[in-house]
């Protein structure tokens, strides 16, 4: 009762790296507030899920293996969760803010009537004070995300209903196993008390699931670029650079929005979150939403001609020039040193 839950997606019978990062999360906040840790998986043959899950620190694992999980729709997994909170009662529940987690969290907090905060790139434990009505609520689930364009960062809390919910985009948190032989319950619930024959009316037949054409998130180092790059032929100096450096392109939303870069490689509140051990920025200002996705780099490089541009507060070193002008002696620079 009033633990923290965390929902497992799963593809095939793997689960998303996004649910592991939440899980490392949940275990930190459920020690804060000395409960315990629960996660649920729901899918097709989940013989040995565990192996995947306990070892972040779960306390209770609710496994659902039926028939008609996997692929995923949305009516089970809705019935499952719904139904399932109503008899445990947690009090936190964290989701990916994936294409699952964007359809599925929604429709349980709306039957709920529980709340949702969406993309959230902090959770943290806190109290609150309604001086309103001089009521003060400890430890609640601080659901921290920019707001306004980007321009503020809104802590968002929900004092009265239950679960407190949250949805978090892949790579903002770190993904770190407690213990390999941590021992946590497992529960095998009977799927047919929890999911009406009525809600596999939707039946998938055909399914296609295209592979990522990069490894933006898993990078060692990155070069990214924004507007600053002035057209898609500067973005192809930055694909010459990281040719040389084995390295991953990656666009801040203003160059993506520009059509200087695809969708998929674009950085930040709206795109991937990445932690290079290297993070190059190119002609990039440093909007909050960007900064936001790439801080936890090892090292930052800004290269840019405005000596104010926000970046540069926070990178370890700034090469103060036109990227017209950087770029093409960095490419002249590896290549002469890696013959």
């Amino acid at each position: 009762m009033n633990n923290v839950f965390v929902y497992c997606e799963i593809e095939g019978t793997t689960v998303a790296d996004v649910s592991l990062e939440l899980l490392t999360k949940g275990r930190k906040l459920a020690n804060q507030l000395g409960c315990q840790l629960e996660a649920i998986t729901a899918g097709t043959g989940l013989t040995g899920i565990e192996k995947q899950v306990l070892p972040y620190g779960v306390d209770k694992l609710h496994v659902f293996d039926a028939p008609g999980l996997f692929p995923y729709t949305s009516l089970p997994h809705t019935s499952i969760l719904v139904n399932l909170f109503k008899e445990e009662k947690p009090q936190i529940c964290l989701m990916g803010a994936t294409v699952i987690g964007r359809d599925l969290g929604p429709r349980v907090s709306s039957a709920l009537t529980s709340g949702l905060t969406a993309d959230c790139t902090q959770l943290e434990i806190g109290s609150h004070e309604d001086k309103k009505n001089s009521i003060t609520y400890e430890n609640l689930l601080y659901q921290i995300r920019p707001a306004f364009g980007g321009n503020i960062v809104a802590t968002i809390v929900n004092p009265e209903h239950r679960p407190q919910m949250a949805t978090v985009r892949e790579g903002v948190m770190k993904k770190e196993i407690l213990d390999e032989n941590y021992k946590g319950e497992v529960v095998s619930h009977d799927v047919a008390k929890f999911v009406p024959e009525t809600d596999y009316v939707v039946k998938v037949i055909d399914r296609h699931v295209e592979k990522a054409k990069h490894n933006l998130k898993g990078a060692p180092i990155v070069i990214a670029g924004g507007y600053g790059m002035g057209s898609k032929e500067g973005f192809d100096k930055l694909f010459e650079l990281a040719k040389e450096l084995h390295a991953e392109v990656g666009a801040s939303r203003a160059a993506v929005d520009a059509g200087y870069a695809d969708h998929d490689r674009q950085i930040g509140q709206t795109g991937v979150t990445v932690r290079p051990k290297l993070y190059i920025a190119c002609g990039i200002s440093g909007q909050i939403q960007h900064i936001a996705g790439m801080q936890d780099a090892g090292i930052i490089i800004s290269v840019n001609n405005d000596p104010n541009a926000p970046i540069n507060a926070i990178a370890d070193y700034v090469i103060n020039g036109t990227v017209e002008e950087v770029v093409p002696k960095l490419i002249k620079y590896y290549k002469k040193n890696s013959k």
